[in-house]
């Protein structure tokens, strides 16, 4: 291998290192599939990878581009392969989910839903292709539309319009959907979050932190650990590494709401971080690990998905 293949790949490290947990939330927000969205960002770095290096003066915005442009290309794919009629043997070969979810207290479902506000999903589906992605790009990723305009080959002019009319019809669907004031700064926090965990790098972590954090879990009523505390930044950081770091995925919940972060352990749903955020602080944070509650939110996601993009792979 020589100097300049050295180099190269040293460059690719680097720009999977840096940005490969921003793309893979990035395009699960538009595709609503763990699976899938690791799978486009994992082209899009093959994609990189071929390209000659001296063509890209921005790896990142080049990344962001080409990721956002194979997921539209999936949604519009996933959206044709649904409109068209499916034999009875089709049907019948589909059978009956694997693992139905577990049963979870009906009380606890609307704290569930409001906690977690999955359920966007459905309201995504009312938008073309292009809305969609001019949405998510725009209103959750705060993207200017220039560079959304470049994705989706339209003017900025359009690319503007294009997401006014997403916001009306997911207002219109949802009155729950509206994406609050301080809902950018909650995602690059928790985008911090996921990568530090990511990345097992403990300082920034720590500096996530705020000096008063405390968390708890939920692993479910007959798990005497449920509902004890931990505090302090240090211990704090310290599990989060131990049952996160470079084991699971881990993606910013793509709908407006609180601050979110879904963790997957292969492609499965497997805990739920709500992240408390004062002052660009995380002030507390609480997992919901209950087996019970997990296999009604993966439902909720997986069944919600199933009118959008969500089977395809």
């Amino acid at each position: 291998m020589g100097a300049d293949d050295t180099a190269r790949g040293a460059q690719l490290a680097e720009a999977w290192r840096a940005n490969w947990s921003y793309l893979v939330g990035l395009a699960f927000g538009m595709l609503g599939d763990i699976g899938a969205a690791e799978d486009a960002v994992q082209e899009a770095f093959a994609r990189l990878a071929s390209t000659e290096r001296d063509r890209i003066d921005d790896a990142r915005g080049w990344l962001i581009v080409v990721t956002s442009r194979i997921c539209l290309d999936q949604i519009r794919s996933a959206r044709s392969q649904r409109d068209r009629p499916h034999d009875a043997a089709t049907i019948e070969s589909a059978g009956v989910p694997a693992m139905p979810a577990l049963p979870v207290d009906p009380a606890d479902r609307v704290t569930l839903d409001d906690q977690v506000r999955l359920a966007l999903f459905v309201v995504l589906d009312l938008l073309t292709p292009a809305e969609r992605v001019a949405f998510i790009l725009h209103d959750v990723f705060q993207m200017p539309f220039t560079a959304i305009a470049e994705t989706l080959g339209k003017s900025a002019v359009t690319c503007r319009q294009l997401a006014r009319r997403a916001r009306t019809k997911i207002q219109s669907g949802s009155p729950r959907a509206a994406v609050p004031a301080d809902a950018s700064r909650h995602r690059q926090v928790a985008e911090q979050f996921i990568k530090a965990c990511a990345g097992g790098d403990l300082e920034t972590l720590l500096g996530l932190l705020d000096p008063d954090i405390w968390g708890d879990v939920d692993l479910g009523p007959l798990d005497p650990r449920t509902g004890q505390t931990d505090s302090g930044p240090l211990r704090v950081a310290g599990n989060l590494l131990r049952y996160f770091g470079g084991t699971s995925t881990l993606v910013s919940n793509p709908v407006a709401g609180p601050a979110v972060v879904l963790a997957f352990a292969g492609q499965r749903l497997s805990a739920v971080i709500l992240l408390t955020i004062e002052d660009e602080r995380i002030r507390k944070i609480h997992v919901i690990a209950d087996p019970a509650k997990v296999g009604f939110l993966s439902a909720q996601l997986g069944s919600d998905l199933d009118g959008g993009c969500g089977s395809i792979h």
